[in-house]
């Protein structure tokens, strides 16, 4: 049979199926409809009085319309709270409006269950505009109800494991770093740790210990990345900067031991690398302050306030960052700490915070380096507490983990320490 034929020959059993279902609809009854909707209905007096009730609410009560009709009110099939809120607000907003939707609301079965339901009222006027009964649809809201309770619970657990891995970066991140710095003899010491994220470990490290022969070593560097990858880079950074020290104290041997070994450790798909500046530190017996070799491997410059009150970057260009090449180049200045001057070394985050002002987008150097000469003479605490307000005042702007170390070569009695 063609298709056309198909049209003009329909199939007899489904017009016959069709034809009973159009008859079973024209016989369902408008009263029937509203007994038993998929929803509840009543309608009440202004008073609140329950004049009419639908079944399908009454299935949900589990009273007899008996119990209802003309003897409760709509606020009689609330909870304690709904009824409170019902008479501050819903009751209300309704004569104001003459329409409420949408309101979430517990009804009180006959059982004592609770039924979460959204109710919606409208008041029903007369010819003469004035307001005759009250109608009332409520849907069951039991399955949103449990739904949005399983979302908080969802949510709650979650935020107990973000505390939880917050909790662990915090720990991870305290083992990262010394706890406490060595105490040099004629120079004081400051060292400060700004977290920009509690959720990931950052890869800023710094340390100051001793070394043989009445002297010391002092380090300050910064992993590129987050989170475990580079932790684990600024532990083997740490630790390898240390014992290599020991080995050979000269900072530029000191900083190619690192390159050495983290380029051997990630050369593959994943490479990681860092950059750092090493110091060396040895006290003048004869004049006082300290003779200080530095080593920078693509770190930026350390600044150096004077007690003549000036400030400059040292000189250490060209270092080339540590563990990307086989043989980098180690850039290294020699100088003298004296008494009244201080050496600052700093992490990128500083340098590289976001900021409001309008005629620059990064905080940079040159508003770093004018800071240092605001500041000159300072010490290493008035250094680091500085640094600690500046980073409060750039708040959000900060978005990279911050570490600064400071030391000072105390200033002889005669001279005049900042306030």
């Amino acid at each position: 049979m063609t298709r056309t034929e198909e049209q003009d020959h329909p199939d007899p059993e489904g017009c016959a199926d069709q034809d009973r279902a159009f008859s079973a609809l024209l016989e369902d009854s408008a009263e029937d409809l509203y007994e038993n909707a998929p929803c509840g209905y009543l309608s009440t007096l202004l008073d609140g009085r329950i004049a009419k009730v639908n079944t399908t609410l009454l299935n949900w009560l589990g009273h007899r319309r008996t119990d209802l009709v003309g003897t409760r009110r709509f606020s009689d099939l609330l909870t304690v709270g709904g009824r409170l809120y019902h008479e501050t607000h819903f009751a209300p907003l309704l004569r104001m409006r003459g329409e409420v939707s949408g309101i979430a609301l517990e009804l009180k079965a006959a059982d004592g269950r609770r039924i979460p339901v959204l109710v919606t009222s409208t008041v029903k006027t007369g010819g003469d505009g004035e307001p005759l009964l009250i109608r009332t649809t409520v849907f069951d809201a039991r399955d949103r109800r449990a739904y949005e309770e399983e979302l908080l619970r969802a949510r709650r657990e979650s935020e107990r494991e973000r505390e939880r891995l917050q909790q662990l970066a915090a720990t991870l991140q305290q083992t990262l770093l010394p706890p406490t710095l060595a105490n040099v003899p004629g120079l004081d010491v400051a060292a400060h740790y700004h977290i920009a994220s509690a959720d990931e470990v950052g890869g800023d490290f710094y340390d100051l210990f001793p070394l043989a022969a009445g002297t010391w070593g002092l380090f300050l560097g910064d992993v590129c990345g987050k989170g475990a990858a580079a932790a684990a880079v600024t532990s083997l950074a740490r630790y390898t900067l240390r014992a290599a020290a020991v080995y050979d104290p000269d900072p530029a041997a000191v900083l190619s031991n690192l390159n050495t070994v983290l380029n051997h450790e990630y050369n593959g798909h994943d490479p990681r690398f860092c950059t750092v500046v090493f110091g060396l530190l040895t006290p003048d017996e004869d004049r006082g302050g300290f003779h200080i070799t530095l080593a920078g491997g693509g770190h930026p410059p350390a600044l150096l306030m004077r007690a003549d009150g000036t400030a400059d970057y040292l000189p250490t260009p060209g270092g080339q960052l540590i563990g990307v090449l086989p043989d980098a180049h180690i850039a290294t200045t020699t100088f003298r700490l004296d008494p009244g001057d201080t050496l600052l070394l700093y992490t990128d985050g500083l340098t590289e915070a976001h900021t409001t002002t309008a005629d620059q987008d990064r905080y940079g150097d040159k508003a770093l380096l004018a800071l240092g000469n605001e500041l000159a003479p300072t010490t290493a605490e008035h250094t680091v507490a500085s640094i600690r307000d500046l980073l409060a005042t750039l708040g959000a702007g900060v978005d990279d983990d911050t570490a600064v170390l400071a030391v000072n070569v105390p200033s002889r009695p005669d001279r005049e320490e900042p306030q």
